[in-house]
C-alpha cells in the first residue's frame, strides 16, 4: 500500500510539471518611435506592505509618468499613496498586480519561496480578484496584469489573455526584487536605452534600491528620454512583446 502511494505521488507531480512545462517571463519592449524620440516605460509593483514615498514624491516632483502594479493587499493599506496617484491621472496609470501576490502558475509550485496558484481556476480568482480591488478602489478597469515573481506557465498565459489581460513583461529588471544595492540599481536604470521597459518596486521603502531607482531616473531625464506609461503604448500600438 505504501509503495501504490508513494508511486501514485510520482506520478501526480510528474504530470503536474508537465502541465506547467518551463516557467516563462515573458520580455516587452516599446517600437522605436517614428519621432525619432527615446522612449522608455517605468513600471512599479506594488506587491504589499508600505509605500517607498522617496520613489512617489520624486515622480511627482520631476513629471515621471509610470505604471502601478498593485495588489488587493497593498491597495488595503496605502490609501495615502493611492490618494497621490489619484491626484496625477496624467502620471499614474494603475493597473492589476492581483489580489493576494500569488504566482500565475496553474501547477502546485514554488518560485523563489512564493506558493503559487496551482490550478486553473486558482489564476483565475487571483487575476479576477485583483481586478475587482482595483474597481472597487474607484479606479478604472486594468488592461494589463503581472503576476507575483513575473514568472507564468505557457498555460496560465493563455489563460490571462482569454480572461482580457495584457501580460505585462519588461526588458531591464532594475532592482532585482528590490534586493539590489543603491548603485546597482542607479546603473541599470541610467543604462536604459529606447524601447526598454523597467520593472521595480515601489513597496519597499526600507531598502536602498529605492533611493538608486530615483537617481537612475533623474539620470535617463537629464538625458532627455521620454516616459511612456504602458496604456499610451497600447492605445497606438506601440509596444512588441515575446511570451
Amino acid at each position: 500500500m505504501l509503495r501504490s502511494t508513494v508511486v501514485a505521488a510520482v506520478l501526480l507531480g510528474t504530470a503536474l510539471s508537465a502541465r506547467a512545462g518551463a516557467l516563462v517571463e515573458p520580455s516587452l519592449h516599446l517600437k522605436s518611435s517614428a519621432a525619432g524620440e527615446t522612449r522608455v516605460a517605468l513600471t512599479l509593483d506594488a506587491c504589499g506592505g508600505r509605500t517607498d514615498n522617496r520613489i512617489l514624491a520624486a515622480l511627482v516632483e520631476h513629471r515621471i509618468p509610470a505604471t502601478i502594479f498593485v495588489t488587493g493587499l497593498w491597495l488595503k493599506r496605502n490609501p495615502e499613496a493611492l490618494a497621490v496617484m489619484r491626484a496625477h491621472p496624467d502620471l499614474f496609470e494603475i493597473e492589476n498586480h492581483g489580489d493576494r501576490h500569488i504566482p500565475a502558475v496553474d501547477a502546485p509550485m514554488r518560485i523563489y519561496g512564493i506558493r503559487s496558484a496551482g490550478s486553473p481556476a486558482a489564476v483565475a480568482s487571483e487575476i479576477n480578484d485583483g481586478a475587482a480591488a482595483i474597481i472597487a478602489a474607484g479606479l478604472a478597469q486594468p488592461r494589463w496584469f503581472r503576476g507575483a515573481t513575473a514568472k507564468y506557465s505557457r498555460t496560465a498565459i493563455a489563460e490571462i489573455k482569454a480572461l482580457g489581460f495584457h501580460v505585462a513583461g519588461y526588458s531591464i529588471n532594475a532592482d532585482g526584487g528590490a534586493l539590489l544595492s543603491a548603485g546597482s540599481t542607479e546603473r541599470r536604470v541610467a543604462a536604459a536605452k529606447d524601447g526598454d521597459v523597467l520593472i521595480a518596486h515601489i513597496n519597499q521603502p526600507t531598502r536602498s534600491a529605492g533611493a538608486g531607482l530615483v537617481k537612475g531616473l533623474l539620470k535617463l531625464k537629464a538625458r532627455g528620454v521620454t516616459f511612456v506609461r504602458l496604456d499610451d503604448a497600447d492605445r497606438d500600438g506601440s509596444y512588441e512583446m515575446d511570451d
